[in-house]
């Protein structure tokens, strides 16, 4: 791969589970992939499925994220910084109300007509989606087909994860979420002057829109599945999730 033609990101965008871990650990790798960031001054946020408690934890720990986007892009959350003494958390919903109540309700519907579907243990801090264990619906296949059937028939968009089956009401996608992120956050910095790293189905509306998007080398088990996969592929075992995005960020930045 010929790193020279690359531009050097202004900022990264990154999926979490399966691509800032490695499998289903959170390691020292990720802390590295931060601090290489903070030398070179370049701004990492996460788009994740995951609920928008997680961005609280996330945010609440890790001094150099100061934004994640969570819930597949439903949710924009950051750090107010005025005060050097703390930080207080905000949250911007990015889908419209009446779409968050509408979902509120069938969510209703679905609990009495699924009562065994195993929910997410992060549903509790869901605001603009909900999320479906994986391997429940797994072990569980005509459950699976009957649930997708129901969405499908109430309107209902969604999407998998690593981890969970999310649906949500309105259009909503980590696309979306990184295009407003730019607009309204950093109007300086154009898509292209970005990076986006990924793995899994939820980040297709990424890997078809980002002109420097780059699949960890484990996407690969989901790329029969992508109409459009990342525009750049890491290959090898030594480039899984966050082993891959730390190598390839490495080579970019040297």
């Amino acid at each position: 791969m010929d790193f020279q033609n690359i531009p050097r990101p202004k900022v990264v965008f990154s999926d979490f589970d399966g691509t800032l871990t490695v499998g289903c650990e959170l390691t020292s790798t990720f802390y590295a992939i931060m601090e290489l960031l903070k030398e070179n001054n370049i701004p990492l946020v996460i788009v994740t499925g995951r609920s928008k408690s997680w961005a609280h934890f996330l945010l609440s720990h890790f001094s150099y994220l100061e934004h994640v986007i969570t819930e597949g892009g439903g949710v924009l959350s950051g750090k107010d910084l005025s005060t050097k003494r703390s930080f207080k958390m905000w949250d911007k919903l990015l889908l419209p109300t009446d779409e968050v109540e509408r979902l509120t309700s069938l969510v209703q519907v679905f609990k009495e007509k699924f009562p065994h579907a195993e929910m997410s243990l992060d549903s509790f801090g869901r605001e603009t989606d909900r999320a479906i264990e994986l391997t429940y619906l797994l072990e569980n296949p005509e459950e699976n087909e009957k649930i997708r059937a129901f969405l499908t028939e109430n309107n209902i968009n969604f999407s998998t994860s690593n981890i969970h089956l999310n649906f949500w009401c309105g259009t909503l996608s980590k696309m979306e979420s990184i295009n407003y992120f730019l607009q309204n956050y950093m109007p300086n910095v154009a898509l292209k002057e970005s990076i986006f790293f990924g793995d899994s189905l939820n980040d297709e509306s990424v890997f078809k829109e980002h002109p420097n998007s780059v699949g960890v080398s484990n996407v690969e088990k989901v790329l029969h599945q992508l109409n459009h996969p990342p525009k750049t592929i890491l290959k090898g075992t030594d480039k899984e999730g966050a082993l891959g995005v730390l190598s390839y960020l490495e080579e970019v930045l040297k």
